[in-house]
């Protein structure tokens, strides 16, 4: 299989001012590849301006921060290991505590469908909370387990547990699961993201593969879903498998990026099973991708995640900003 491998230009740029320690997400602002919002293990979120490559905004939690999201394009929310759901407005530059779980906040999405932030947890609960009146409208159990990831699109809202367990919900109506099921894959999950057609999801693992599955129950449906390895480099006869930490969906060509700990960036073409192009090789793990809402630009967050890989000198946690070409990332 021939792989375009694209090399460092001017296409790719890393950001200034970055934090301090690993970077935990990044995400592009809806309807925007201009504003970035970043977080990280140093308790900071903050936003840039890729146009430009500067911090615009900084505000801190008490421990470090695992994910954040945007509502529009002033107002921002974060949690991590306080606990904590963090309201942040931009224009006004204030924040605001709206609530916590018993333990830390791994994920935050908002739900443009019901106007409402959902946060997952380690806790076993998915909450939602109502954007207008900031407070917790329902408290969502993940079968106990620890929520790992999540994703969702229009009201398609799938979360992924400590236990390889996957819950499909419809945050219109939270009164029950829509479906329960269990990873096709053996290993830990490590992340999932919804198509944006919203047939189905990609899941990702620990153990260098990548699974694609659709939503529809009917069988002939279900025939389609299959895995393939990834981020695995030969070395000396030996294979290094790495873990798939991120996923980010092209909105306009339903393809996607992934992420590992092996230092690449692949993008894929998920319907016909093929791989489009591989990046070069970046200074230490991918932790976080984001496409921006045109596809236009990719953000890739780079920081040691493995603490059974400890580098020394520690690498630096660098965001690069890359735009992508058709070439890169339209189905062939």
């Amino acid at each position: 299989m021939t792989v375009t491998r694209v090399a460092e230009s001017r296409t790719e740029f890393k950001l200034k001012s970055l934090p301090e320690n690993a970077i935990s997400s990044v995400k592009f602002a809806p309807k925007s590849n201009q504003f970035l919002l970043v977080s990280s293990w140093d308790r900071s979120v903050r936003l840039y301006d890729v146009t430009s490559n500067t911090e615009r905004h900084k505000y801190n939690h008490e421990m470090p921060v695992l994910d954040v999201c945007f509502r529009d394009a002033v107002h921002t929310y974060s949690g991590g290991l306080d606990q904590t759901l963090k309201m942040y407005d931009l224009n006004a530059g204030v924040e605001t505590d709206l609530g916590e779980h018993k333990n830390a906040i791994r994920c935050v999405e908002f739900a443009t469908e019901v106007n409402a932030i959902l946060t997952g947890s380690w806790d076993g609960t998915v909450k939602m909370w109502d954007s207008r009146v900031p407070n917790c409208v329902g408290t969502y159990n993940q079968g106990n387990e620890r929520v790992y990831t999540m994703s969702i699109v229009g009201e398609k809202f799938v979360v992924g547990t400590s236990g390889r367990k996957i819950f499909v919900w419809d945050v219109r109506n939270m009164g029950h699961v829509n479906q329960r099921r269990e990873s096709s894959l053996k290993y830990q999950t490590r992340c999932i993201r919804v198509f944006p057609n919203k047939q189905g999801y990609v899941l990702s693992s620990i153990e260098g593969r990548v699974a694609v599955e659709y939503l529809d129950s009917n069988p002939e449906v279900q025939k389609k879903k299959y895995a393939f390895k990834c981020h695995r480099i030969k070395e000396a006869g030996l294979e290094k498998i790495y873990p798939v930490n991120a996923i980010s969906f092209h909105s306009v060509y339903n393809t996607f990026a992934t992420g590992g700990s092996d230092g690449y960036v692949n993008i894929w073409d998920g319907f016909n099973k093929k791989r489009l192009c591989q990046f070069h090789r970046y200074n230490t793990a991918v932790s976080s991708l984001s496409f921006s809402h045109d596809g236009s630009a990719l953000a890739i967050a780079c920081s040691q995640l493995d603490e059974s890989q400890i580098e020394d000198p520690k690498p630096e946690d660098t965001i690069y900003i890359r735009y992508v070409t058709d070439q890169e990332t339209k189905p062939k």
